[in-house]
């Protein structure tokens, strides 16, 4: 007999109206329970509960995106984070990620894609690909990067020598095909180190593994 899963929740997040009717109807036409905020306070205000996914406004008047992630994070059950900005290097959409979000997506991004980002991250799973975490890396400010260089490079202390290839190659943005390939391994045996480093590193995905190395070698 078939397993009747329950619809994913998602919250929705953002001061427009236009952007927030827009994903609320693409994502209730795939079949999740959808819920709309107009603020981040009005989010944190609601007693219902975390959803299974948040989709959030980075830049909003009042709490922001950052503030709002920093929030959730902290909760017991915390929801998956995808924040929504303008522009692909916008620094706040770093901070929001080292604050604890899942990864990003540009508001003009189609909206089949916006459904599948959802989907993956609801999955436990990053949806930054290599190409947009290799320009996100390369846009990050030199802002407290001393104290930021020593923390993260004491925390990779923990990985063996292949562990620290492996989040070297991560990194730099590469996909498990071509982690797998570089360092002449099979593609599960690059995600089973990948799910090591998930906990040595206590982190929730790889793009943090990329920022983490990205720092340490900063």
């Amino acid at each position: 007999m078939a397993s009747h899963l329950p619809k994913p929740s998602v919250y929705v997040v953002d001061d427009d109206d236009a952007v927030r009717d827009s994903l609320d109807l693409y994502l209730t036409l795939k079949g999740m329970n959808v819920t709309i905020f107009g603020s981040a306070q009005e989010l944190l205000d609601h007693d219902a509960g975390a959803p299974h996914i948040l989709v959030l406004d980075v830049n909003m008047p009042g709490m922001d995106g950052i503030a709002a992630t920093s929030a959730l994070r902290r909760l017991a059950n915390p929801p998956h984070v995808i924040v929504l900005t303008t522009f692909q290097a916008d620094e706040h959409v770093m901070s929001a990620l080292r604050a604890g979000a899942d990864g990003f997506l540009l508001k003009d991004t189609a909206p089949t894609e916006i459904v599948n980002a959802v989907r993956l991250v609801a999955a436990g799973e990053a949806m930054l690909s290599p190409s947009v975490t290799r320009t996100l890396l390369s846009h990050l400010g030199d802002d407290e990067m001393t104290d930021r260089r020593r923390l993260a490079a004491q925390r990779l202390t923990s990985l063996t020598d292949r562990e620290r290839e492996v989040a070297t190659a991560v990194g730099s943005g590469a996909s498990n095909a071509e982690v797998a390939a570089s360092l002449f391994m099979s593609e599960a045996t690059v995600k089973a180190h990948v799910s090591r480093l998930l906990t040595k590193l206590a982190v929730t995905n790889r793009v943090h593994i990329a920022i983490l190395v990205h720092d340490a070698q900063s």
